[in-house]
């Protein structure tokens, strides 16, 4: 079995964060969302990977580069624009041969592992394989309809009417019967060839569909909220490490992970928190699930339930919350006077301030 996994994709709903920064690069606990998925393949015993990109290829081949790290094989697929979910297997037809598949979306975070799913498949190997969980709002997802006895019986791609609160979680599992599916597709309404269209293809085509509802947790990372969420999520996990230095004047509460070269002075700490690399935390507080990423310098300020980026430094800010803050930012205070806000903010950009 290979895997293909899906890192292409303009990441809008991160914004401004993705215009320099490909989105499954951005880091929860200081690691990458993608690199979660890439163990979760390793740790279920596929090597293969079929990487699809698009214009962040560079920045996806730098961090993962030929999956060695991760006890993998990657060979990179490029490709031209989004078009659909659909459209990636398509042109990953000749990587993926006559091999069964899982398809991952590089975006996506599932506690857990797919090792169950994946040993499920290779014993009953059904034409495709999908996992479901309930969302709130199934209008942004793949929409899965069952019948009385749990079978899946219809799918649909971001419904404006969904049929049910069913939504697809972002990891698939084909044998390669799904090509013939894949190849009778027209683009959906939103000009793109869809996953779910082909998998209702093999339905109405006799095939066996097979689904599985999930309770534990999966999130779709796809916007800051469920960022911070995630962040939140793994931290809980952590344990407590001290391998950079903390003077006598400060104090770790909790999990704290302090990472190698950072340095904590007459700072507290609320775990759980994780301070990266070379970063400096001087006369602050740091709440709890907040993220300092490597190179960071937090100063006479306070952060709590956050994630900051490489190299960004935040200095005399009283307080900062349920923020996303990218690599190489620097947050200072606004002059005492005139009374006036100022902003220098990348494009499509949302901003609350309180007057």
């Amino acid at each position: 079995m290979k895997a293909l996994v899906l890192a292409g994709g303009s990441g809008t709903r991160l914004r401004p964060i993705t215009h320099t920064s490909a989105k499954q690069l951005v880091p929860v606990a200081n690691k990458p969302v993608l690199f979660y998925g890439l163990e979760a393949i390793a740790a279920a015993g596929i090597r293969e990977i079929g990487m699809v990109v698009g214009d962040t290829q560079a920045e996806i081949e730098a961090a993962v580069g030929d999956g060695t790290a991760f006890g993998l094989e990657v060979t990179y697929l490029r490709q031209r624009a989004p078009l659909g979910l659909a459209h990636a297997v398509l042109i990953a037809r000749d990587y993926l041969g006559g091999d069964d598949f899982v398809m991952y979306l590089g975006d996506n975070f599932i506690v857990g592992g797919i090792d169950d799913l994946v040993e499920r498949f290779a014993r009953d190997r059904p034409a495709a394989q999908i996992m479901l969980t309930r969302v709130g709002d199934p209008r942004q997802f793949g929409v899965a309809e069952l019948d009385a006895r749990g079978r899946v019986i219809r799918l649909e791609e971001k419904p404006r009417v969904p049929k049910s609160d069913l939504a697809l979680v972002g990891v698939y599992l084909f044998t390669p019967e799904v090509h013939e599916a894949v190849a009778e597709l027209k683009p959906s309404w939103r000009g793109e060839l869809e996953i779910t269209d082909a998998i209702q293809w093999l339905i109405e085509d006799g095939r066996r569909v097979e689904s599985s509802v999930i309770s534990g947790y999966w999130k779709d990372t796809g916007d800051v909220t469920d960022m911070l969420e995630v962040n939140r999520l793994v931290l809980e996990s952590v344990e407590p490490r001290l391998d950079g230095r903390v003077d006598g004047a400060s104090e770790l509460i909790g999990r704290v992970v302090v990472e190698p070269g950072a340095a904590v002075e007459r700072s507290r700490i609320v775990g759980p928190a994780i301070i990266g690399a070379g970063a400096r935390i001087l006369d602050s507080y740091v709440g709890p699930f907040t993220s300092i990423a490597a190179g960071c310098t937090v100063s006479g300020s306070e952060i709590e339930y956050s994630i900051v980026l490489p190299r960004s430094s935040i200095s005399g800010v009283s307080r900062i919350e349920a923020s996303l803050i990218g690599h190489d930012v620097e947050v200072t205070p606004a002059p005492a006077t005139p009374r006036a806000h100022r902003l220098v903010l990348g494009d499509h950009s949302k901003v609350q301030i309180s007057s």
